[in-house]
């Protein structure tokens, strides 16, 4: 048994006390409405035209429920689940809990000064008085539970339905769908388009942690395949997003066009495939190129440096080594010698070898064939 039906249960309202306060209901509606308009500011623009009616006589349902109560006549069922759906209907128009328990507490006044007007002169005994008043708060504080937990679903299943039209934006963008079903997804998700998205891979378990503390437009997934997460944030400053990310074990991708993060997400799992050490895909990407067709490559060397596999190992290693530093530092014997931490000599004696083996080495082609066959560090 509810509060307010206990309260109803102890409580004597004879039929003729009963009529005098029917009677009055409509200008008791008339009133509550009013006090709301004039002390709730969120109700000053809702509570009038079409609408004002439509409240008039759901408040005039409610003191009329509310009187079956006082008369032994209802339960408290009805009454709390109007106000539960009222609760619901706050959310949908935009307004907060806030404004609607300011409602209640205005209404039950104003309607406990009219009501008991009307029941004083109609001789409820003082005692009845008393125990009116404290069923009309209990009353009022019961549809203000009711309400206040329909707001609360109401807010719970918006942003499961929110979350959900997130996920499936973030979705479509990693399979790389085209601009207009992103469009409509990100509408449908009621998301703003960035210019830019970057791609962050990290553990699943790291995801929603590093979410929170970014811009709250980022997408996130945490339930990828191998246990690994992505955000998608949203025109990134990209040294402090890193910044933000030390001490994880994530891999960043470039910035990109937001309707082609599926480019930023393929990077960083291309870098995430190449080592586990890479963190900004922009600090690798001479390794990112030439491993982006591994038969390509790998045929390339084969064909670039063929004339080292008629060598011992040993010696075709350190002819490539010697080589590499040769390219990348332009010929200068001192730097090549330095890097290599040998004598300058036996750079010269190295070289006079690969010239050997490559005499068309002045050649700018053969050049860039050999740069890009040797561009990856030998292991």
């Amino acid at each position: 048994m509810s509060h307010a039906v206990r309260r109803a249960s102890e409580l004597a309202l004879d039929e003729a006390t009963v009529t005098a306060l029917r009677a009055a209901l409509k200008t008791t509606a008339d009133e509550v409405v009013q006090a709301i308009i004039d002390e709730v500011p969120s109700y000053a623009n809702a509570l009038s035209g079409r609408m004002g009616g439509t409240i008039r006589r759901a408040v005039r349902t409610a003191l009329g429920h509310y009187l079956d109560l006082a008369s032994g006549n209802a339960t408290g069922g009805d009454g709390d689940d109007a106000a539960y759906e009222l609760g619901r209907g706050e959310v949908r128009d935009g307004r907060s809990m806030d404004a609607l328990l300011s409602a209640y507490r205005v209404g039950a006044r104003v309607a406990w000064r009219c009501l008991a007007a009307g029941a004083v002169p109609a001789g409820l005994p003082a005692a009845e008085v008393a125990k009116f008043a404290e069923l009309t708060f209990a009353y009022i504080d019961e549809l203000s539970a009711a309400s206040a937990a329909g707001h609360a679903d109401e807010l719970a299943a918006r942003g499961r339905a929110h979350e959900r039209h997130l996920e499936h934006l973030a979705r479509e963008l990693l399979a790389g769908a085209s601009s207009d079903v992103l469009l409509a997804s990100g509408q449908r998700a009621g998301w703003q388009p960035p210019v830019s998205l970057t791609a962050v891979l990290l553990p699943a378990a790291q995801a929603r942690p590093v979410y929170r503390a970014l811009d709250p437009s980022t997408l996130v997934l945490d339930d990828l395949p191998d246990a690994t997460g992505v955000l998608l944030v949203p025109d990134a400053d990209r040294p402090r997003l890193l910044r933000q990310l030390t001490d994880r074990a994530a891999v960043v991708g470039p910035a990109r066009p937001w309707t082609r993060a599926s480019a930023s997400y393929a990077r960083a799992l291309r870098a995430r495939s190449l080592s586990s050490d890479i963190r900004d895909t922009e600090d690798h990407l001479p390794d990112l190129v030439l491993s982006a067709d591994v038969d390509a490559f790998a045929d390339l060397r084969a064909r670039a440096l063929a004339p080292l596999q008629t060598l011992p190992a040993a010696t075709a290693r350190r002819l490539e080594e010697t080589l590499r530093e040769w390219l990348l530092h332009q010929g200068r014997r001192d730097e090549v010698a330095a890097a290599l931490f040998v004598h300058p000599q036996t750079v010269r004696y190295r070289m006079s070898q690969l010239r050997e083996l490559f005499p068309d080495l002045a050649s700018p082609d053969r050049v860039l064939e050999l740069t890009l066959a040797v561009g990856l560090r030998v292991r």
